[in-house]
């Protein structure tokens, strides 16, 4: 009699949990668009150098700038001029990085982004160069700081770390891959950012969708530096989903996408997250009417995470992240290149100064593929060579500035 009670008991449960589970053949909320298993799983074996940029295209930028050739030696000289390319610097790593918003407290957050900046910056120097004094430096930035930094605090602790984070394994993957003169200390590096950057990044946020889309930039980056192939699924599942609901499209319906973990559940939440913009157009943004700095954060970091896919074998550019992506870069364009802003767009006032951000989009969807970008293409060549916005961003007119690899 017991055994038959526990097995009417199993059997209760077994149906209750079948009921209350949700059908197996539900469709999936329009808040939560679903990638597609070809986009979203990592690869078998990682790609290296393959965090934004390639081997193939840095041996591109290095024939070019060794033949003299434009935009690139222009571009090239511009890097070695910077105070990132200074082999005097001296790093200045922190235990603690204490950024609060708007990095107001500044305990070490500029000097860990502009530290991780010039490690990269110096990556590049030396692989154009092989003066391995540039290796040399680039090293020791890295190990400086995987020597002593445990943690990130305050409130923009998530952000500083996605960016930061965005940068070291740029540097890393080069130094590793390509400098055969030894780094002793990378197993601490990667511990470093395994233990102190990848918590901090992995789970997301749900602040304005440029957090989220530069952290999943750092975690994807990561990611491939530890072959963490748990790690970058997770990472481009969440970075999916957040790209979908910062760009809007015509395609999403009357109104944006969302985040489901917002519950953005109502027309009045949406607006008010999307600055108080009520009319919803193609490219539009989640942050266009707050300004064009932080929306260029956002379409940056996309960028940078379909060219790290693709480097490791993914098409995100032949999924919705490469429409939202050409979209959002010709909207803003648009803008900030002169035309006049309508009265339903932001109240008819935008601040602008997108920063250097165009290059990588504009030369995977219009080089590689073929597509007319013209305000995208204006823009970017304005403003050639494309510089660093000082925080995560830099020297994308050599990395990828019309180049086909």
């Amino acid at each position: 009699m017991r055994r038959r009670a526990l097995l009417l008991t199993a059997s209760a449960s077994l149906l209750l949990s079948a009921l209350a589970a949700p059908a197996a053949h539900s469709a999936p909320t329009p808040s939560a668009p679903v990638p597609s298993a070809a986009a979203s799983l990592a690869p078998a074996a990682f790609v290296h150098p393959g965090v934004t940029v390639s081997r193939s295209q840095l041996d591109f930028a290095r024939t070019q700038v060794l033949a003299g050739a434009q935009p690139w030696k222009g571009a090239f000289d511009q890097l070695l001029a910077s105070k990132y390319a200074d082999l005097g610097r001296t790093p200045k790593p922190r235990a603690v990085v204490e950024c609060g918003s708007y990095s107001n407290p500044n305990y070490g957050c500029t000097d860990e982004r502009e530290d991780a900046i010039a490690a990269y910056t110096d990556a590049l120097a030396w692989y154009v160069t092989r003066d391995e004094r540039y290796a040399k430096k680039a090293i020791q930035l890295m190990d400086a700081w995987s020597a002593v930094v445990q943690d990130h605090t305050n409130s923009n602790a998530p952000l500083q770390t996605g960016w930061a984070g965005s940068t070291w394994p740029r540097a890393a993957e080069i130094v590793k891959y390509t400098y055969s003169g030894g780094w002793p200390n990378a197993g601490r590096f990667a511990t470093m950012l395994r233990n102190v950057y990848l918590p901090e990044v992995i789970n997301g946020s749900n602040s304005n969708g440029n957090w989220e889309l530069s952290m999943m930039e750092a975690a994807v980056g990561i990611s491939v530096f530890l072959e963490d192939r748990a790690s970058y699924d997770r990472a481009m599942a969440t970075f999916r989903t957040r790209t979908a609901a910062y760009v809007y499209l015509a395609s999403d319906g009357d109104q944006p996408k969302t985040v489901p973990s917002q519950h953005l559940d109502t027309r009045d939440k949406i607006v008010k997250y999307w600055q108080g913009q009520s009319t919803f157009v193609t490219g539009l943004t989640q942050e266009t009417c707050r300004d064009f700095v932080h929306t260029g954060y956002g379409i940056s970091a996309i960028s940078h995470v379909a060219e790290t896919g693709r480097i490791q074998g993914q098409d995100l550019y032949g999924t919705d992240v490469g429409e939202r992506l050409r979209q959002a870069l010709g909207f803003q364009a648009k803008y900030e290149l002169g035309a006049a802003v309508p009265s339903w767009l932001c109240g008819g006032s935008l601040t602008l100064g997108l920063g250097p951000v165009t290059e990588v989009g504009y030369n995977a969807l219009h080089n590689r593929l073929g597509i007319a970008m013209t305000n995208t293409q204006a823009l970017t060549q304005r403003n050639r060579p494309a510089g660093s916005n000082n925080l995560f961003v830099a020297w994308e007119t050599l990395t990828h500035g019309d180049n086909p690899a």
